[in-house]
């Protein structure tokens, strides 16, 4: 039974070290694919995938600021055009995307990572200034 618990204790300790999840470069990995398959329904104009790709804040944010559902404000926000991803940085359950034309965050949920704010521009000593951002 010690035994059992210790290895128990070490999963737990492994998992919380590594931020659940699996490892960095899977998370990484995760993260570069929500934002390729974003971009991917924008460039396709399937604003109904690309409003499926944003967190609920986020989805919910755009619809209140344009008084117009996701699938007809998500093509009007005016998001760069962008494709391949240039760089990922994952802390815990937060992800930062820099493609060639666009600087995008996303959170880990249940379901995949899922955008909380894109069409950022990074301004100096201030917060990301970003076209599309959860409340």
């Amino acid at each position: 039974m010690r035994g059992t618990r210790r290895g128990v204790a070490a999963v737990l300790l492994c998992c919380t070290l590594s931020g659940c999840g699996g490892g960095i470069e899977a998370r990484e990995d995760g993260a570069a694919r929500a934002v390729t398959r974003f971009e991917t329904s924008l460039r396709a104009s399937d604003a109904a995938r690309g409003c499926a790709a944003l967190a609920p804040g986020t989805r919910d944010e755009l619809e209140q600021s344009a008084e117009l559902p996701c699938a007809r404000a998500l093509p009007d926000a005016g998001l760069p055009t962008a494709a391949g991803v240039r760089h990922v940085d994952v802390y815990g359950r937060q992800a930062r995307v820099v493609t060639d034309g666009d600087t995008l965050f996303l959170s880990s949920f249940p379901d995949g990572w899922k955008v909380t704010a894109a069409g950022c521009t990074e301004r100096p000593e201030k917060p990301y200034q970003c076209l599309i951002k959860g409340g």
